[in-house]
């Protein structure tokens, strides 16, 4: 999708869109209200002739977090709703694959947990509330990759839809900046940080910013063509890094280290010896730049940051537990599915039942362990699919660069915010596109 705007100047747009929504809030609302308005008449006019529901998915990902931050959502489910609306769009205009099937089996094997859910002896529940919280992200998921199964795709424009989602990441980045300018006047504890996260969930705003800072990362090494492009691209890695970094979050930072990582060591793993050589150089300046960002961030905090990875309290000593207290979340749906190992509990009924044993009632922030519990064996199979599919396509997909970071971030991403919103979905269903990096030559005759 062509816009008459250049990088630079959407750039631009974004800080100013934080800053006016910074100044009045209501704007979120309306912000939220034009992309998907916007969305549909591209999609309309152009007749997604070059997937431009792709890019209108992508930039609504970005820009979920943000939105909820500020008040723009009109549901929780909001983006995730958007994102499945805009794929069946697709579908009407451009078909999909026959061998996407697979993902509709998928959708079956959710079925059993929704029956049981609908039959619960619950009744101070509300369970149309308890479907769409907890499903709301696997069938966003099977959706966006219905469409996306095998759909082919150049790496150039792989790389613009990864940077319509990044551009309101950014915008989320300056408005945390506008909300808590000085992170040494708020950081005085080892615990995830509200006021440096905008006043929002941590764990969601440190997922987003991985994800962004993974977008600009390789915007930095491979479309950086001028030296302007290198610093900027540069700069906006750091930035959102150090934002990350400070939310106290750990779960999207070392997301984004893996992503970043296995992205490198497949560029190295494909090239000749004299790219290899150039790519040592690019390991070598991320390992410092790295470092860099580190140092700093130590530095803004006192040094507790570097306790928060060690696992350690502001006094330097060891906590309990390593996942935040998840430990017993996990350890409680285990003991659910040994309980019920075929049917589960019941789709969404998981944090009802821990209530009873736990003594309090907590969402789980893991999806594997939530399959586990609330769809049984039908949940391992459905898990099954997702972990297997996409490295059978994988085979004949090489030149998709981006595939195991993707599948990265999906599967790591959900077993620390399990599918709280759109994009481990939708990261998840770019791992199946079909990705060619130059356009084939016409066959001879």
């Amino acid at each position: 999708m062509k816009t008459k705007f250049s990088y630079t100047y959407l750039i631009l747009i974004h800080a100013s869109i934080a800053l006016a929504v910074f100044v009045e809030p209501f704007l979120s609302k309306i912000y939220a209200l034009l992309i998907p308005v916007t969305g549909t008449f591209i999609v309309f006019r152009t007749k997604n002739k070059n997937n431009e529901v792709l890019y209108v998915a992508s930039y609504l990902v970005g820009a979920e977090v943000f939105l909820r931050m500020t008040g723009g959502n009109f549901s929780n489910e909001y983006v995730k709703y958007l994102v499945m609306f805009f794929m069946f769009l697709g579908m009407i205009y451009s078909n999909f694959s026959k061998n996407s099937i697979i993902y509709c089996f998928f959708l079956l094997l959710l079925i059993p947990g929704i029956l049981i859910t609908a039959n619960t002896e619950y009744f101070d529940i509300d369970i149309r509330k308890v479907l769409f919280f907890n499903l709301s992200g696997p069938v966003c998921l099977a959706i966006s990759a219905i469409y996306m199964f095998k759909r082919k795709i150049l790496f150039e424009q792989l790389q613009n839809i990864m940077v319509t989602m990044g551009l309101p990441i950014i915008s989320m980045t300056v408005y945390l900046f506008l909300y808590n300018p000085s992170v040494q006047d708020v950081v005085k504890s080892t615990q995830s940080n509200f006021a440096t996260s905008g006043g929002f969930g941590p764990n969601q705003v440190s997922t987003i910013l991985g994800l962004g800072m993974f977008i600009f990362f390789s915007q930095l090494v491979l479309f950086s063509k001028s030296k302007q492009m290198l610093f900027l691209n540069g700069f906006l890695f750091l930035f959102l890094s150090y934002r990350g970094v400070v939310t106290f979050s750990r779960g999207g930072i070392i997301t984004a280290v893996a992503m970043i990582v296995s992205f490198l060591l497949l560029m190295y793993f494909y090239s000749t010896a004299k790219n290899k050589a150039k790519l040592g150089f690019v390991m070598m300046l991320t390992f410092l730049m790295g470092i860099g960002i580190w140092t700093y961030s130590s530095l803004q905090t006192s040094g507790l940051i570097g306790k928060r990875y060690a696992n350690e309290d502001a006094l330097g000593r060891a906590k309990k537990d390593r996942l935040g207290g998840r430990e017993e979340i996990i350890n409680a749906e285990f003991k659910l599915f040994l309980e019920s190992p075929i049917f589960g509990a019941g789709a969404g009924l998981g944090k009802k039942v821990r209530k009873e044993s736990l003594g309090y009632e907590i969402a789980s922030h893991n999806e594997v362990t939530r399959m586990f519990a609330e769809h049984g064996l039908f949940g391992i199979f459905g898990l099954l699919i997702l972990l297997i599919t996409p490295f059978v396509f994988y085979f004949n997909n090489r030149q998709h660069l981006y595939f195991l970071s993707f599948f990265i971030f999906w599967l790591l991403t959900i077993n620390h915010a399990a599918m709280r919103t759109a994009a481990p979905a939708f990261i998840y269903a770019l791992s199946l596109l079909s990705v060619r990096i130059t356009i084939p030559e016409k066959a001879e005759n």
